[in-house]
């Protein structure tokens, strides 16, 4: 069995940002072997990752980059469980690592994030299980891309809400401003598509079976029943969809003419809203 040196378990702990008595456990199970004590501690963080997999993560920290062009934005939001872990600093310096990770690489997907190795030798996956070990809490990543003519940007002030925006046809508008206001309005509205169009069919279709049975409820004829539907449909593309939305800074424009206003004919081409806790 080889000795366990203090100076051997800071140097893991340097290595891995593990606790003390977890250097100390891992290296001993290892007989002093670090790379086999490392396995040991990211093994721990997997056990974790299992065991606390059904457990809710309602708090996290968000982080946005967009392009210096203005054409590409990257959000990515880690979700924690608790409130105290999402304010220490490896959990932030993580988030940062990630988002590095999808700037560099241009991820597009959540699953080829995930998979991207850092000069480590480790994955983003990897990170992620190796800090689950650390701090004893599920975590999840959340991860959005977006191109457009212009995207915009916001991070809500409580960290755990974040949108980016598309533009098009934004002229000499100033893109950030304006998409910002629009971004703040998507946080605060929660619209499920850009417009009418973008709603799938089978929200319409639930809209309007409810919209006949309230009718149908409220004793109409069943003849009026489809008229009084798509009416209630027409409402909900109204309330629900985001160039259709009232701004909420200035109610007697909607999204639409706001864009509009700014410059002749823009509009949003697409956006991701990510919320941790939802």
């Amino acid at each position: 069995m080889a000795a366990i040196t203090a100076a051997d378990v800071n140097k893991l702990r340097t290595m891995t940002g593990a606790g003390m008595m977890d250097c100390k456990k891992a290296l001993t199970e290892a007989d002093g072997d670090f790379e086999a004590a490392r396995d040991i501690l990211r093994k721990a963080g997997q056990k974790i990752a299992d065991k606390r997999a059904e457990n809710e993560t309602s708090e996290g920290f968000v982080a946005v980059s967009v392009s210096e062009d203005g054409s590409n934005g990257k959000l990515v939001a880690l979700a924690c469980e608790t409130e105290s872990v999402a304010k220490v600093a490896n959990f932030r310096e993580l988030v940062q690592r990630i988002l590095d990770a999808a700037v560099r690489t241009n991820a597009t997907s959540k699953e080829e994030l995930l998979a991207v190795k850092e000069d480590d030798g480790l994955s983003i996956q990897e990170h992620i299980t190796d800090l689950m070990g650390k701090i004893g809490e599920k975590l999840d990543l959340t991860y959005a891309t977006l191109t457009a003519e212009k995207v915009a940007s916001y991070i809500h002030s409580d960290s755990k809400k974040g949108v980016l925006v598309g533009l098009k046809n934004v002229g000499s508008a100033d893109a950030a401003a304006v998409g910002r206001d629009v971004a703040m309005q998507i946080v605060a509205m929660k619209p499920v598509a850009v417009d009418k169009d973008g709603v799938d069919s089978a929200t319409v279709e639930r809209e309007i079976e409810i919209g006949k049975e309230q009718a149908r409820a409220e004793g109409k004829p069943e003849a009026m029943l489809e008229k009084i539907a798509q009416g209630k449909l027409n409402k909900f593309y109204k309330e629900q969809t985001l160039l259709n939305q009232e701004f909420v800074k200035d109610n007697s424009q909607t999204i639409a003419q706001l864009l509009d206003s700014k410059s002749k004919g823009m509009t949003v081409s697409d956006f991701k809203r990510v919320v941790i806790g939802a």
